[in-house]
């Protein structure tokens, strides 16, 4: 992931990237923000399926165990 700050100059949240030992700054986007926020829940909500389907075999092993 980026690093991200405050710009000196005008106060927006920008992207720092150093190139030759100078610090550029580079404005985030809303549009770059939603589309990283769609991607995290995409993330998430795969993960989550992932999560719950292991529950369900950890209950079926726990069930033949007993």
């Amino acid at each position: 992931m980026s690093t991200v700050a405050i710009c000196p100059t005008c106060g927006s949240h920008s992207r720092i990237k150093e190139v030759e030992g100078k610090v550029r700054y580079q404005a985030v986007q809303d549009e770059e923000t939603f589309k990283k926020i769609s991607q995290l829940k995409k993330a998430m909500e795969k993960f989550k399926a992932k999560a719950e389907q292991l529950e369900e075999e950890l209950e079926e092993i726990k069930n033949r165990a007993v």
